[in-house]
């Protein structure tokens, strides 16, 4: 049997564009000689469609797009995604379903039975769990067919008590499929693939698995769909951070020589969480050539597809001459050509001369519009206005947040005046602490590196200027400043930031409590201080724009803190 693999990028509640894209890849599928045709989890409408799945209109939308899809299956089969509803009046109102179409007619639904209610899924939330679990016919062959999580249920310790194919291989399936929207972070690139290859290592049978990709908001899809022959051996694997098709002809390669690596990986249900436990080990872990690389590859698409799915074309930024600015410049630049990137100077008068010049040395080398506009005329006008009320008391950080105020008003006066989206700049390290001023540098419409620790900003930097140096090299090694009032230093505020990023990463991706810290040769006052600063600061994330998710715990919809909480605070 000739199976063909449509890895495509989707737009949640696009339905008219989603379903020609659907049927374009059926008409090359069949001119490539395909039997069968498989896409991604709810590509009928994108995932995660949220709440649009308790709109009645939604699903009557969905249901419409595959009745235009059947018309396209009378010589081939198509296994698609989307919502079924649920005939039985207890229980949620849908299923996650994977439509197998053929001949004009539905031939069969599997249903999802694993539904993830953690990190940034919610599917408990809208679809009812299978209870029946059928092996599906075409063509003389028996396909188990699921959908994403339904194959992380094989560890000695899983999180659901229903694994499908346990089910299902009673019924002698020849086959698994598995439909996917399995989203990218840099903590487990090669979990996916280990539970892949440890299904088929399990049950001794080809898998086909077929991930989205693309960026939705912000979680990014990398793709890499994966055909496993029956052995374990890898014969196809798509290509990362865009769209790709393959066909594969299983009966050939059923018999390709050489079964690999057989050995079997322990798997457990926390495998998605990182295993870094080293404090020594963890910076070079951030910040390793592999990782940089995919989450470069990552923030370009989830820059490119936020702006491209919501209409948007051009892009502002505030350019301090320093690090994080710099590399959120460059990232923009390649996302969305540097001709539609405009970036902001704005000196105040603790501004040094060469951040500056570093600033415009940035812009001139990769070529985006550039603007100066000092900000102490209008720093000096709210200083006047406010002499009655603040009267001869010391500068503080009053006067700080007043500068940063000041720039994030003037840059988003001119994203307003010109149709620009405001990029926002703040890494994790920052967010986490509350090192940032709200509706200052904390505006913005997009958080291109919220997910990025400090550490891992640098390595972006080294990262960029690897082939000629794009980002001008003092930006890279001077010490970080907000430079909101003479020779003020990060440092001064915070630990440094190789200590820093060690703490948080434990804290935040692991979720290590404060004796786990201490345990690990942290300084008792340095984990009570840093822990103390997040929890106290979550009232400042919350009003924070949407962050493009790179890691395996992101700041936003993935991680649910209370604002009104006294634990570590």
């Amino acid at each position: 049997m000739k199976i063909a693999l449509a890895q495509q990028n989707y737009h949640i509640g696009n339905f008219t564009a989603n379903t020609n894209k659907i049927i374009s890849a059926i008409e090359e599928a069949r001119k490539q000689g395909a039997d069968l045709v498989v896409f991604s989890e709810l590509s009928i409408c994108g995932y995660p469609p949220r709440d649009f799945l308790e709109f009645d209109d939604f699903i009557n939308q969905c249901n419409a797009s595959i009745d235009l899809i059947r018309a396209h299956t009378r010589d081939i089969g198509v296994i698609i995604g989307a919502p079924v509803r649920n005939p039985v009046k207890e229980g949620k109102d849908l299923f996650n379903g994977a439509w197998l179409l053929y001949q004009g007619e539905i031939k069969g639904i599997a249903h999802k039975t694993c539904l993830p209610t953690y990190d940034v899924f919610d599917e408990y939330r809208y679809f009812e769990p299978a209870w029946e679990w059928n092996v599906l016919e075409f063509k003389g062959r028996r396909i188990a067919l699921t959908i994403c999580e339904d194959i992380w249920a094989l560890s000695e310790n899983p999180l659901y008590r229903i694994s499908p194919m346990e089910q299902l291989i009673g019924q002698h399936p020849d086959i698994m499929i598995n439909i996917s929207a399995s989203p990218f972070d840099y903590d487990h690139d090669e979990d996916r693939k280990e539970v892949v290859r440890a299904n088929v290592l399990k049950y001794h049978l080809p898998m086909v698995y077929c991930n989205c990709v693309g960026s939705q908001t912000e979680i990014v899809f990398d793709g890499g769909s994966l055909i496993y022959n029956a052995t374990g051996e890898l014969i196809r694997e798509a290509k990362y951070f865009e769209e790709d098709f393959m066909l594969v002809d299983l009966d050939a390669s059923a018999t390709v020589t050489g079964a690999g690596d057989t050995e079997r990986r322990q798997l457990d249900k926390d495998m998605r969480v990182s295993k870094i436990s080293d404090p020594e080990k963890i910076i070079s872990y951030l910040t390793a050539e592999n990782n940089i690389r995919q989450i470069y590859a990552a923030l370009v698409l989830g820059i490119r597809d936020y702006f491209s799915k919501m209409g948007f074309t051009k892009a502002i930024l505030g350019s301090s001459g320093g690090i994080d600015s710099a590399v959120t410049l460059a990232i923009a630049c390649d996302a969305l050509g540097a001709e539609n990137v405009r970036a902001i100077l704005m000196p105040s008068q603790f501004s040094t001369s060469h951040s500056v010049d570093d600033a415009v040395q940035l812009s001139k080398n990769l070529g985006n519009p550039y603007d100066i506009i000092p900000i102490k005329p209008v720093f000096d006008a709210f200083m006047d206005s406010l002499k009655p009320v603040f009267g001869d008391l010391p500068f503080s950080v009053a006067e700080e947040n007043i500068q940063s105020r000041t720039r994030g008003n003037l840059v988003m006066a001119i994203a307003n005046k010109f149709g620009y989206i405001l990029l926002n700049t703040s890494n994790k390290s920052e967010l986490a602490t509350g090192y940032g001023t709200l509706y200052g540098d904390m505006a913005g419409g997009l958080s291109v590196l919220g997910d990025v620790y400090k550490m891992q900003v640098f390595a972006l930097a080294r990262f960029i200027n690897r082939d000629k140096e794009i980002i001008p090299e003092n930006i890279i090694t001077k010490p970080p400043s907000a430079e909101l009032r003479p020779g003020q230093k990060d440092s001064d505020s915070l630990p440094e930031y190789e200590l820093l990023d060690k703490v948080l990463y434990q804290y935040i991706e692991r979720r290590q409590g404060p004796q786990d810290l201490i345990s690990m040769g942290i300084e008792e006052a340095l984990v009570n201080r840093v822990l103390k600063l997040v929890n106290s600061n979550e009232y400042k994330r919350n009003q924070f724009c949407p962050i493009i998710r790179v890691s395996s715990k992101a700041f936003g919809v993935g991680r649910r803190m209370p604002i009104v909480g006294k634990y570590l605070s």
